[in-house]
């Protein structure tokens, strides 16, 4: 977990100050999407995770292009796809990795995916990971540069400017989910963590509408909140309850009685989990406050768990609506990692073929390093 942060706060002065060459450090956008690495070696083009799946049967478009890299080398970097909003489409990434031959190609034409590239860990048969941030940095601008490389590859632009910092961390709209800092003179150390993130979550309201556990000891609140239709919309769930916020919660809960919204739902353990969760129905009709980060499905539900906060019992239910799906108060959490510096944020090029092209915000000038 990251640090949480108030991008208009002080922790967003916090994390800019980070982000000085006085210091030696600096910072990036975190995109949040897949990790990746691509090598490219007489001719054979290697796209795969971090973990080591092998993804480039799912993402042709991107290997296909690999043609524009220098031989004999390698990048780090996340591969990102947008929906038709301009938000990152974690889903429709995801959705990407199942489509082999013919399906993935047209998957491709309809959702291309962009590398974008952060770390260069091979540059024509030398090894660059021993090399300080700072120049491996200068020599991935120069690839970038020299070969003039266009879509699917992005360069993610490094700043040191602490107002830069600050302008991305308010790109919260189109999935950014944070600023990661980095030492300059550090060298790349795939195992080891020597960086500080600071990840922006939004404190928000939402209507519990079952429970894992029973109603007089939950473990976890799935919540809910009414669409414009006045529809009970499931749109996420908190991390496990202390024990001491699971007992101010059971006495605000009424066993579900017949005719819940939710009646013959079923409901995953995670994100993208096929796992079922065994749930109690409940009321709808308290109110909940809950820490949330910015990454959202297409559907407005949060990928990852809120934190509870406290029961709201003075608000009603009917003012909580699908609609507000950011917003509010922003809180500071814990922090986590080394330090670290360099920020990034994405730039992408032209696409030479495909019907859609996804921009982030145009990115900050890049200082020389």
């Amino acid at each position: 977990m990251g640090r949480d942060m108030d991008p208009a706060g002080a922790d967003a002065d916090h994390a800019s100050a980070q982000a000085r060459s006085a210091a030696g450090l600096g910072g990036r956008a975190e995109v949040g999407r897949f990790r990746a690495l691509v090598s490219v070696a007489s001719g054979r083009v290697v796209l795969r995770s971090r973990r080591g799946t092998e993804m480039g049967p799912s993402f042709p478009e991107v290997v296909g292009e690999a043609v524009q890299l220098p031989d004999a080398t390698a990048l780090a970097g996340e591969l990102v796809v947008w929906d038709a909003a301009g938000r990152l489409a974690f889903e429709r990434l995801q959705n990407r990795l199942a489509r082999r031959g013919a399906g993935a190609v047209r998957a491709a034409e309809e959702w291309p995916a962009h590398f974008v590239a952060f770390h260069l860990l091979r540059l024509a048969g030398t090894d660059t990971t021993s090399w300080p941030h700072r120049r491996r940095r200068a020599a991935l601008e120069s690839v970038f540069a020299a070969r003039r490389l266009i879509a699917p590859w992005a360069l993610c632009p490094s700043t040191i400017e602490a107002d830069v910092v600050r302008e991305w961390l308010t790109w919260a709209s189109v999935g950014m989910e944070g600023v990661v800092v980095k030492r300059l003179d550090g060298a790349y150390k795939p195992s080891v963590r020597g960086w500080e993130k600071y990840k922006v979550r939004e404190t928000s309201e939402a209507i519990v509408g079952a429970v894992t556990g029973s109603p007089a000891a939950p473990r976890t609140l799935l919540l809910g909140r009414y669409d414009t239709e006045r529809r009970f919309q499931y749109v996420g769930r908190t991390t496990t309850l202390a024990q001491t916020a699971g007992a101010a919660v059971a006495s605000l809960l009424a066993t579900g009685r017949r005719g819940h919204p939710w009646t013959g739902w079923s409901f995953s353990v995670a994100w993208g989990s096929q796992e079922k969760l065994n749930v109690t129905l409940v009321e709808p009709e308290l109110v909940v406050e809950v820490g949330v980060d910015v990454a959202r499905d297409a559907s407005g539900r949060w990928r990852h768990p809120a934190r509870w906060h406290r029961a709201r019992p003075d608000l009603s239910p009917a003012v909580v609506s699908a609609a507000v799906t950011s917003g509010g108060r922003r809180r500071r959490g814990r922090g986590r990692g080394g330090r670290g510096a360099s920020v990034r944020g994405v730039a992408t090029g032209r696409r030479r073929r495909g019907r859609r092209r996804r921009r982030l915000p145009p990115p900050a000038r890049v200082p020389p390093a």
